[in-house]
């Protein structure tokens, strides 16, 4: 019978390399910065954002185009969108009687893509 190894997720002797510690501590994010970094995340967690911004990824498109395409009701789109917008994913136009969306600029899109790209590669 073959024993196996078992790992241990942290080290076994606590001996930090301070240089490296009071290093990092100099690079470290403002709180701010963090809470604003946590909300964008948390705003792209969500199942119905990420289909908007899949969607929003491929072309401008209207309200009730991202209603008839997720099969939700166009108040529940705009929901969705005002939450987006208030995050700086997403920006919109008016014309006429339409508003359209579109991802606000080309950080949004590679965050959304390499997210994609990460979620994927191993499929």
């Amino acid at each position: 019978m073959i024993e196996q190894q078992k790992y241990c997720d942290v080290c076994e002797v606590f001996n930090p390399d301070n240089s490296v510690v009071e290093m990092m501590k100099e690079k470290k994010l403002d709180d701010d910065v963090i809470y604003e970094l946590s909300e964008l995340f948390k705003t792209m967690g969500d199942p119905t954002r990420i289909k908007i911004l899949y969607a929003l990824k491929e072309r401008e498109l209207c309200v009730c185009d991202l209603s008839e395409l997720l099969n939700m009701s166009s108040s529940a789109i705009s929901h969705q969108l005002r939450i987006l917008r208030n995050n700086k994913l997403v920006k919109f136009r008016k014309e006429g009687r339409s508003v359209y969306y579109s991802l606000d600029d080309d950080h949004v899109i590679c965050l959304f893509g390499q997210g994609l790209q990460h979620v994927l590669e191993d499929r």
